[in-house]
């Protein structure tokens, strides 16, 4: 059987706001069902924590340094800003199948080709935030009598030129129906019911013979900053119910220098501790927004009576500091606040209540999608199928994850390494960073100069350095000769010190 599947994905969502995941106080009872009913990953790693590269990864199943494109168009400093041509998708291929494919929301994955390109129906919502002044819910408030958007109170910092800093959270004038977040589920919905009669019994079959089986996908912009929400969601969490992070503390003693600018930049450092506090709870609000919004769709499924033949997938691009680190937003710095996102799956027939603590990715997911499709997952050159997974198997799996960065505003390359215990992060430019996990979930002290973790750190780097020259990636060229790493080729270049010229350059 081919599967139909709902792919529910946020934009910039910490772990710890979902019940599932233990907040004690942010309710997120949607996503907590879904995760009871399913599989709760809790390793579960962006490839890199930038919207566009992160979900060109989830289209094409490929490493960023593989597909390319590298960077939001928003900020983008040269790189590409749309995939090749010819480079493989899962959408075109699952068309090519037979598939009805819908896409209702965030559509950030380049600025020549929309969503439409690629397969999928839908109505084009480009960029990296609500895009309130769209043709199409201009006329969803019109055709439901609704008030146009309408905001005040506006929080933000002050940068280093005494500039107003980015906005980080506002109060909306609107009633629920008429946020941007309900709007979605609608369209959401109303591409269900279509998609649902157009795969009743009856109707045409493909060569399997069953009823066009749909891929439909949801992607909320939220609970990306800034945080504009109708005030019985802005005030919905007490701010006394916050406990700040003990990163809030973080001096960037031995930590690279962009870090520090980047908090500078957020303007972290203008504000109160009580602020920060009451925009944590804000963002909170916006999840439950959010989750009631999925409420709604998954509700959608079960009155239509998809349930046995509908995999839900659950998950986000990317984290968010929430002044974590001192920092807003995300950026050059590979902490666990915007690397672990959330991570859930439902598939019929599959064990529910599981939780999985292997390193999956969010590259994952293509061919877990290929392979519910019935389709080849051979193409997704870097993801795996997360089904033997769900199904409750246990087959070998790696203990680590690998991540990267290419920069925001300007170039800053970065890789990372995480295991069970430690991450190293490699920082060409600047400092490197070694955290032990276990001593210091917290990732404020950095060791890679520490003598006493010089043997860790050696066996993490040589891992890295493996793992990158394995997959093809020549990030690995500048490790060769500034670290210690054991390899096979020559790294002097001296074939041209001989006659003949004769030699492999690599």
């Amino acid at each position: 059987m081919r599967h139909n599947m709902l792919f529910l994905m946020t934009d910039q969502h910490r772990v710890d706001t979902l019940g599932a995941y233990g907040n004690p106080h942010t309710r997120t009872p949607n996503l907590d069902r879904l995760a009871a009913e399913g599989t709760r990953f809790d390793s579960f790693y962006t490839p890199t924590a930038i919207c566009t590269p992160a979900r060109a990864s989830l289209l094409t199943g490929a490493a960023p340094f593989r597909h390319k494109l590298l960077a939001n168009y928003e900020r983008n400093v040269g790189y590409l800003e749309d995939l090749s041509d010819g480079q493989f998708t899962f959408s075109e291929q699952l068309r090519d199948e037979g598939y009805q494919l819908g896409l209702v929301g965030k559509w950030h994955g380049g600025v020549r080709r929309t969503a439409a390109d690629y397969g999928f129906e839908g109505p084009d919502l480009a960029g990296w935030h609500n895009p309130v002044d769209h043709p199409d819910y201009l006329a969803y408030l019109e055709e439901n009598g609704l008030p146009p958007y309408r905001i005040t109170d506006h929080v933000r910092g002050t940068t280093p030129n005494g500039s107003p800093g980015n906005l980080l959270a506002a109060r909306l004038h609107q009633p629920v129906e008429a946020t941007f977040e309900y709007y979605l589920a609608t369209r959401t919905i109303e591409m269900l019911r279509r998609f649902a009669a157009r795969g009743e019994p009856g109707d045409a079959q493909d060569d399997r013979g069953e009823g066009a089986p749909f891929f439909l996908a949801t992607h909320f912009f939220g609970p990306h900053l800034p945080y504009i929400l109708p005030d019985a969601y802005y005030d919905m969490y007490d701010p006394e119910l916050v406990e700040l992070p003990a990163s809030v503390h973080e001096t960037f003693a031995e930590k690279p220098a962009v870090q520090r600018n980047y908090s500078k930049l957020w303007a972290f450092d203008t504000m109160p501790l009580e602020e920060s506090r009451k925009l944590i709870a804000v963002y909170w609000g916006y999840v439950t927004l959010v989750d009631e919004q999925i409420g709604r769709i998954l509700d959608a499924v079960r009155e239509l009576g998809l349930d046995e033949r509908t995999a839900v997938f659950f998950t986000a691009d990317h984290g968010e500091f929430t002044g974590a680190h001192r920092l807003h937003d995300k950026g050059p710095a590979m902490y666990e606040d915007i690397y672990r996102i959330p991570g859930l799956l439902k598939v019929p027939g599959a064990p529910q209540g599981q939780v999985r603590d292997e390193f999956v990715s969010l590259t994952d997911c293509t061919a877990t999608i290929l392979e519910l499709a019935g389709s080849d997952t051979g193409p997704a050159v870097d993801s795996r199928s997360l089904l033997p997974l769900v199904r409750g198997e246990h087959p070998q799996w790696d203990e680590h994850h690998l991540a990267e960065f290419h920069g925001h505003h300007f170039p800053y390359p970065q890789r990372m390494l995480r295991t069970r215990s430690h991450k190293l992060v490699i920082n060409p430019e600047s400092r490197n960073e070694l955290y032990d996990l276990d001593a210091d979930p917290d990732e404020l002290h950095n060791r890679y100069d520490d003598p006493e973790v010089h043997g860790i750190r050696t066996a993490l780097t040589q891992r890295l350095y493996d793992l990158l020259r394995e997959r093809g990636d020549n990030f690995y060229h500048w490790m060769t000769p500034m670290y210690d790493v054991k390899t096979d080729y020559d790294t002097t270049l001296s074939v041209f010190e001989t006659a003949d010229h004769e030699g492999e350059f690599n």
